[in-house]
């Protein structure tokens, strides 16, 4: 029986290559978006006209009923679900020191990069399959601590925190919960608002001399989500070319 896998925020960049590399991994993929459903309909397309199967749905993971109904079109249309890959999240263009950062942006991080990870964490404890697997997206900026990040490192603090906690949690399930933590990516959201300087700087944080790709994190989520992952639980994956 084939597989079915949820990708969050996939629309585009990071989750939108976990998507491409999991439909060619085998798996049906839901593509989740919060607003821009041309670009979801774009992966998918490319994704079937590969052979694949994949179905944009459009949920706001801070909100828990869009996430009832994320689910629920998935089970609806595939039958099942395996795989649920948290990737959806927030980062500000502007990255002001902590005691600059207004209310608004920390509310709108903490709803989207942390509320909305529960969100759907809560649902997959009970609604994945036995023997599913859970990725959860963090960050490189928890080890490195850049100024700056400090509200969004917070968020993908706690995210790896419900990772530990999770994965032993589900006991008996036959379930693993991963998160992958990426470095500097060269993705639309890591480069608004940054200069080619600033960027070139963060480049050369890493051993290898690069950004990451967002294929090389797809990679990485796909080894976790896959059965040569199987025996990896509860642990954070630093994928970053080795700055930290």
């Amino acid at each position: 029986m084939q597989q079915v896998a949820i990708i969050t925020g996939a629309s585009r960049g990071i989750g939108a290559a976990i998507a491409r590399r999991l439909a060619r991994d085998g798996y049906a993929v839901v593509i989740n978006y919060a607003g821009n459903a041309a670009e979801a309909r774009a992966v998918a397309d490319a994704i079937k006209a590969a052979g694949g199967h994949a179905l944009p749905v459009q949920a706001d993971v801070a909100d828990p009923a869009a996430v009832e109904r994320l689910f629920a079109a998935a089970t609806e249309h595939y039958g099942r679900v395996d795989v649920l890959v948290n990737n959806a999240g927030l980062m500000p263009s502007s990255l002001p020191p902590l005691a600059d950062t207004d209310d608004a942006t920390f509310d709108r991080l903490f709803a989207v990069n942390v509320k909305g990870t529960f969100n759907t964490l809560r649902l997959a404890a009970s609604r994945l399959a036995h023997g599913g697997r859970i990725v959860n997206l963090s960050t490189s900026v928890i080890g490195v601590g850049l100024p700056g990040y400090a509200i969004y490192g917070a968020t993908k603090a706690a995210v790896e925190t419900m990772t530990h906690i999770l994965a032993k949690e589900l006991r008996g399930k036959n379930i693993t919960v991963n998160a992958v933590a990426p470095g500097p990516t060269a993705t639309d959201l890591f480069l608004d608002g940054k200069s080619p300087e600033a960027v070139a700087r963060l480049a050369a944080m890493a051993p290898l001399e690069r950004l990451g790709t967002p294929d090389d994190i797809a990679a990485a989520v796909a080894f976790l989500a896959g059965p040569d992952g199987g025996w990896v639980n509860g642990q954070v994956l630093r994928a970053n070319g080795g700055m930290v």
